[in-house]
């Protein structure tokens, strides 16, 4: 049995819209970009850290001049509007820079040069503050760095039907072994409660029954949270081999196995559950360093309803850090997974098995992936494109029409 956290009507506690009615074991929990996405009838501009700051400048001076001085000869002003006007021109790729942006000091000195430089806010602290970097956060910028960006930028395009299908089936997947329970929620400290609490019942199936699915994990990568929900986890209940397995099932539109690009995707998700999986097994939570980043307090009093939930659960905890107690030793005993990984491809019309990829754990090439989106999430440098050979993922990319890759292509041909 898992629980799926919905807001409590009665309750005046307020939770983020962001975690309403969503289930608690699903990794989309906190997934919700604020922003509008780009359409075709309504012009959407992006303004940068730079030309607000001049913006800004430009009308600290029309309102500290006299009128008479606010006239196009001004110089300052027609500088301040130059300036702007050329900034505005600037490609979306440069939101992320690494480098830092003074205000307007090195323009006239038109505030005070005791005023300090802002620096960009890099995508992990605009998008992921307290929420943590998702699994998926991952495999997306490995696919995309550039469509990442604009989907933080502009929002998530409309789920395809293939995309629906794979959600279906997961879901039908998850019903096979888990029963699921709505439960009110009145608090974020309430939502993690049944993450864990839901981990530990996962965990505890799986060692007594040998297979579990949809696991909600969460821990430091790098120095960077990131969280996920592990699709299937499979262990022998009897005899001397109890390999921990990590399973993932794929839908396909059609009965072939995907792509290299495609099947490297899914090879990096699992080995990023795998890394997740084996800290919480081997290494103590940090349980401190967790209630200080997503912003919880250890001591804070679980809802009437989580904590009936607890007692029918065998727990008896009264506050989150009682269950987060529980939750660390319990990791302690579980076994790290196998360096043998699944991957599992089933035809979206009949759930019936295309083929399986089975492969083996690269530490090595893992951190060098995760390092590597992390540069870009930690605005260490640009998003980049894909290499050349992979360009045909841009036939399938809704921002095409946006994506200076393609723009320069079409110039570069419209110039032969």
């Amino acid at each position: 049995m898992s629980y799926s956290p919905t807001k409590s009507p009665c309750s005046n506690a307020h939770v983020p819209e962001d975690h309403q009615t969503i289930p608690i074991n699903r990794e989309n929990l906190h997934e919700k970009i604020h922003g509008s996405y780009l359409s075709n009838q309504i012009p959407v501009e992006i303004v940068s850290e730079e030309e607000m700051a001049l913006l800004e400048a430009a009308l600290s001076l029309a309102a500290a001049t006299r009128p008479s001085s606010l006239s196009p000869s001004s110089s300052r002003f027609s500088v301040l509007c130059s300036q702007l006007g050329r900034n505005s021109k600037r490609a979306v790729t440069n939101l992320a820079g690494p480098s830092s942006v003074c205000d307007v000091e090195d323009s006239g000195r038109l505030v005070s040069p005791n005023k300090k430089c802002k620096v960009p806010e890099t995508f992990l602290n605009r998008f992921r503050r307290k929420k943590g970097l998702y699994v998926t956060d991952i495999t997306a910028t490995e696919w995309c760095e550039k469509q990442m960006e604009f989907i933080l930028l502009f929002g998530k395009p409309e789920s395809t039907p293939a995309m629906k299908a794979g959600s279906t089936r997961h879901a039908k997947l998850e019903q096979e072994v888990v029963k699921k329970v709505e439960v009110h929620v009145e608090s974020l400290e309430d939502i993690w409660a049944l993450k864990f609490m839901n981990f530990i019942i996962c965990a505890n199936q799986l060692l007594f029954e040998g297979l579990t699915r949809e696991v909600p994990v969460v821990g430091l990568v790098q120095g960077v949270w990131m969280v996920g929900v592990i699709d299937e986890l499979r262990m022998p209940v009897a005899g001397e081999d109890r390999n921990l397995m990590l399973v993932d099932t794929k839908t396909r539109v059609r009965p072939r196995l995907p792509t290299e690009p495609q099947g490297r995707n899914g090879r990096l998700q699992l080995m990023c559950y795998k890394y997740l999986w084996d800290n919480l097994a081997s290494e103590k939570f940090p349980a401190d360093q967790f209630f200080e980043y997503f912003s919880l307090d250890s001591g804070y009093i679980l809802s009437d309803e989580v904590k009936r939930l607890m007692v029918h659960s065998d727990f008896t905890a009264e506050t989150l850090g009682d269950i987060v107690g529980y939750f660390s030793n319990f990791c302690s005993v579980l076994p790290c997974a196998q360096d043998q990984l699944l991957l599992r491809y089933e035809l979206q019309e009949d759930d019936s098995l295309i083929g399986e990829d089975e492969f083996p754990y690269d530490d090595n090439w893992l951190k060098a992936q995760i390092q590597s989106s992390l540069e870009f999430w930690q605005g260490e440098r640009e998003a980049r494109f894909p290499p050349p050979k992979e360009h045909w993922k841009c036939r399938y990319c809704q921002f095409a029409s946006l994506c200076p890759s393609q723009t320069d292509a079409y110039s570069h041909m419209s110039s032969k």
